[in-house]
């Protein structure tokens, strides 16, 4: 997996310690398909993802790492789910938080393949038959299929630590 430069760059000033990063996950439908590779670094099944560079629009970023990693265009339709991933520690130690930004993206062109190495296979699958996609993923891939709904933001405990502060000020 090619680690982006600008992560390089802060890795040299950071060390190992925790990088707060936006990633982007492209959940690409084509039909009742949509589009899954399998990860060259552990093996799973997975839509298509990747950092957000600096400067870049995020729905920008799901296009760009679908032409990168699958050789295929598409066209982000929507914003369905801005939510943290759980702390990530990578085999070098290297500690991430992301900020996982999913959008539906539509299939406009080309057939897939493994372009730049970050993944081993890329096909298209049925909706009903996802393999053995985990549960994290399933989640995405059910929430970009879920019609024209309203973008899901997690709330966490900050949350509703503020609610309960805004009703208490009232």
């Amino acid at each position: 997996m090619a680690t982006p430069d600008f992560v390089l760059d802060l890795r040299r000033q950071a060390g190992t310690r925790p990088l707060p990063l936006v990633g982007v996950t492209a959940v690409i439908v084509r039909g009742d398909e949509i589009l899954l590779g399998r990860r060259s670094d552990n093996g799973a099944l997975t839509p298509i993802t990747g950092i957000v560079d600096p400067g870049e629009e995020p729905a920008d970023a799901a296009c760009r790492e679908a032409l990168e990693e699958a050789g295929v265009r598409v066209r982000a339709d929507r914003l369905v789910w801005v939510h943290q991933l759980p702390r990530v520690v990578h085999a070098n130690g290297d500690e991430v938080d992301y900020l996982d930004l999913v959008f539906r993206c539509a299939w406009v062109a080309g057939d897939p393949y493994p372009a730049d190495g970050e993944m081993t296979e890329v096909g298209w699958h049925r909706l009903d038959d996802l393999g053995d996609v985990q549960e994290q993923h399933h989640r995405r891939i059910r929430l970009a299929l879920d019609g024209a709904g309203p973008t899901r933001f997690e709330g966490g405990r900050a949350a509703a630590d503020m609610e309960m502060q805004t009703e208490a000020a009232r």
